[in-house]
Protein backbone atom coordinates (compact mmCIF):
# COMPACT_ATOMS: atom_id res chain seq x y z
CA UNK A 1 0.00 0.00 0.00
CA UNK A 2 1.42 3.38 -0.93
CA UNK A 3 1.81 6.15 1.63
CA UNK A 4 -1.16 8.24 0.46
CA UNK A 5 -3.51 5.25 0.53
CA UNK A 6 -2.25 4.28 3.98
CA UNK A 7 -2.71 7.82 5.35
CA UNK A 8 -6.23 8.01 3.88
CA UNK A 9 -7.06 4.71 5.55
CA UNK A 10 -5.71 5.89 8.91
CA UNK A 11 -7.62 9.19 8.77
CA UNK A 12 -10.87 7.48 7.80
CA UNK A 13 -10.53 4.82 10.50
CA UNK A 14 -9.83 7.49 13.11
CA UNK A 15 -12.88 9.58 12.14
CA UNK A 16 -15.11 6.51 11.87
CA UNK A 17 -14.08 5.53 15.38
CA UNK A 18 -15.08 8.92 16.78
CA UNK A 19 -18.29 8.91 14.72
CA UNK A 20 -19.51 6.01 16.85
CA UNK A 21 -19.49 8.23 19.94
CA UNK A 22 -22.87 9.87 20.40
CA UNK A 23 -23.69 12.88 22.57
CA UNK A 24 -25.48 11.96 25.79
CA UNK A 25 -28.30 14.42 25.14
CA UNK A 26 -30.21 15.88 22.24
CA UNK A 27 -31.03 14.43 18.87
CA UNK A 28 -27.57 14.77 17.37
CA UNK A 29 -26.39 13.05 14.21
CA UNK A 30 -22.67 12.45 13.74
CA UNK A 31 -21.48 12.48 10.13
CA UNK A 32 -18.17 11.65 8.52
CA UNK A 33 -17.32 13.63 5.41
CA UNK A 34 -14.63 12.12 3.19
CA UNK A 35 -13.46 14.12 0.15
CA UNK A 36 -10.81 11.90 -1.44
CA UNK A 37 -10.45 14.15 -4.49
CA UNK A 38 -9.31 17.14 -2.42
CA UNK A 39 -8.04 15.20 0.64
CA UNK A 40 -10.39 16.84 3.18
CA UNK A 41 -11.86 14.73 5.98
CA UNK A 42 -14.27 15.91 8.68
CA UNK A 43 -16.41 14.77 11.57
CA UNK A 44 -19.52 16.93 11.89
CA UNK A 45 -22.32 16.99 14.46
CA UNK A 46 -25.77 18.28 13.62
CA UNK A 47 -29.24 18.15 15.04
CA UNK A 48 -31.22 19.61 17.92
CA UNK A 49 -30.78 19.85 21.66
CA UNK A 50 -33.40 21.45 23.93
CA UNK A 51 -34.91 23.36 21.01
CA UNK A 52 -31.54 24.74 19.88
CA UNK A 53 -29.85 23.92 16.59
CA UNK A 54 -26.56 22.08 16.91
CA UNK A 55 -24.09 22.18 14.05
CA UNK A 56 -20.34 22.08 14.06
CA UNK A 57 -17.18 20.50 12.81
CA UNK A 58 -15.64 18.42 15.58
CA UNK A 59 -12.55 17.24 13.69
CA UNK A 60 -11.05 18.31 10.38
CA UNK A 61 -8.00 16.65 8.85
CA UNK A 62 -6.38 17.21 5.46
CA UNK A 63 -3.70 15.32 3.62
CA UNK A 64 -1.36 17.65 1.77
CA UNK A 65 2.23 17.48 0.66
CA UNK A 66 2.47 13.92 1.95
CA UNK A 67 1.48 14.86 5.50
CA UNK A 68 -1.64 14.65 7.63
CA UNK A 69 -2.68 18.11 8.79
CA UNK A 70 -4.91 18.32 11.84
CA UNK A 71 -6.81 21.50 11.03
CA UNK A 72 -9.31 21.34 13.89
CA UNK A 73 -9.95 19.15 16.91
CA UNK A 74 -12.56 20.36 19.38
CA UNK A 75 -12.32 17.21 21.49
CA UNK A 76 -9.86 16.25 24.20
CA UNK A 77 -8.73 13.25 22.12
CA UNK A 78 -5.04 13.26 21.26
CA UNK A 79 -5.52 12.29 17.65
CA UNK A 80 -1.93 13.05 16.58
CA UNK A 81 -0.74 10.42 19.02
CA UNK A 82 -3.40 8.01 17.75
CA UNK A 83 -2.27 8.52 14.16
CA UNK A 84 1.35 7.87 15.15
CA UNK A 85 0.29 4.71 17.01
CA UNK A 86 -1.43 3.58 13.79
CA UNK A 87 1.91 3.82 11.97
CA UNK A 88 1.90 7.36 10.59
CA UNK A 89 5.39 8.86 10.74
CA UNK A 90 5.63 11.47 13.50
CA UNK A 91 7.20 13.97 11.11
CA UNK A 92 4.18 13.54 8.80
CA UNK A 93 1.65 14.79 11.38
CA UNK A 94 1.18 18.55 11.38
CA UNK A 95 -0.88 20.38 14.00
CA UNK A 96 -2.34 22.90 11.58
CA UNK A 97 -4.14 24.90 14.24
CA UNK A 98 -0.80 25.85 15.82
CA UNK A 99 0.81 28.94 14.35
CA UNK A 100 3.63 28.21 11.87
CA UNK A 101 6.18 30.00 14.08
CA UNK A 102 5.27 27.71 16.98
CA UNK A 103 5.72 24.60 14.83
CA UNK A 104 9.14 25.80 13.68
CA UNK A 105 10.69 25.79 17.19
CA UNK A 106 10.74 22.02 17.33
CA UNK A 107 8.61 20.36 14.65
CA UNK A 108 8.28 17.07 16.53
CA UNK A 109 7.86 18.28 20.11
CA UNK A 110 4.69 20.28 19.46
CA UNK A 111 2.73 17.05 18.99
CA UNK A 112 3.07 16.49 22.74
CA UNK A 113 1.21 19.76 23.32
CA UNK A 114 -1.45 18.97 20.72
CA UNK A 115 -4.45 20.30 22.60
CA UNK A 116 -2.90 23.54 23.83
Amino acid sequence: MDKLTFYRTCVKQLLQKYATYRPAHGEIEVQTIFDNDNEHYQLVMLGWDKGERVYGCTMHLDIKDGKIWIQHNSTDALIARELIAMGVAKEDVVIGFHAPYKRSFNPLAYIDSEIL
